[in-house]
């Protein structure tokens, strides 16, 4: 299985990563990890995208998700088939946000074999015939040796540039909520928790990894930037589906759906009273439902 997992995957990050870092002034793997972070971005730019989309329609589709919580609550098989038939008529994947996460971890555990083994001249060996070869390895990038943890530039700009993705992609808090709502809270926790775990990180991986996260967060940063501004304003605002369930939803709950029938069976023996005490008197006598 290592084998495999090496010829697949390890030695093409590696070569590729060799060949940029021979293409680019000075040999330095600092850019060369720079344009292989920009790479990998694009290859999974169109599934990231729609990852965002699923994601912004899914926070939009919260204020149906809380009324059929409420609906079904103590039914927690019944609350969970309602929810997937919501998410199935509405068309999103509760899974499809979390396929650009699953298709990066990998990369991600690669990556760090990569540069924990082969910024070395021994490793130099895994370089396929067809890529130029160099006697050593540049790992000095402005002051920092990619191939050593850094304790404190890298980690906190990891830090920081998680923080700043983190508060655009958190959902704005709904102002009718409870002040101790449990969602919003660990919605806020991890604003902060986020960014604490990415600077310990960052202090025990070598420098390159940094390096690698930091860029991708910048760039994910750019990408949130976009969808905040183009596909979340054409997600339908959470006021306007509170709107639709108040006039769609909750007026068609089985209990007063139930109460609906009871009255219009009550209104039929009243009917049919009048009608017999109408024979006898000769009053026509007309009866009107409630809102009629």
């Amino acid at each position: 299985m290592k084998v495999l997992i090496k010829t697949i995957l390890y030695n093409p990050l590696y070569n590729l990563l060799i060949f940029l870092a021979w293409l680019v002034p000075g040999h330095s793997i600092g850019w060369a990890i720079i344009i292989i972070t920009v790479i990998i971005r694009l290859i999974l730019l169109p599934s990231s995208l729609k990852a965002a989309h699923s994601q912004a329609r899914i926070q939009a589709l919260q204020p149906k998700v809380n009324q059929l919580r409420k609906r079904h609550k103590g039914d927690s098989m019944g609350m969970n088939k309602a929810i997937m038939a919501l998410y199935k008529e509405e068309g999103v994947s509760q899974f499809g946000a979390c396929l650009p996460l699953l298709i990066q971890l990998p990369i991600l555990i690669i990556l760090y074999q990569v540069f924990q083994r082969g910024l070395n001249v021994g490793s130099l060996s895994d370089i396929y015939s067809f890529v130029p070869h160099m006697d050593t390895v540049n790992t000095s990038f402005y002051g920092l040796d990619l191939a050593k943890p850094n304790l404190w530039v890298l980690p906190i700009l990891a830090g920081v540039t998680q923080f700043i993705l983190s508060k655009m992609t958190m959902p704005k808090t709904d102002p009718k909520a409870p002040a101790e709502d449990p969602a919003q809270m660990m919605t806020k926790q991890m604003l902060y928790v986020f960014p604490i775990i990415n600077v310990f990180f960052a202090r025990i991986v070598p420098s390159a990894l940094s390096l690698y996260w930091v860029i991708t967060t910048v760039i994910s940063i750019l990408q949130q930037w976009y969808v905040n501004e183009n596909i979340k304003k054409n997600i339908p605002t959470q006021a306007a589906i509170e709107e639709y369930i108040t006039d769609e939803i909750v007026e068609e709950t089985p209990v007063k759906k139930e109460r609906s029938k009871k009255k219009d069976m009550l209104a039929k023996m009243m009917s049919r009273r009048l009608d017999k005490q109408e024979k006898k008197t000769g009053v026509t006598i007309t009866i009107r439902k409630k809102g009629e």
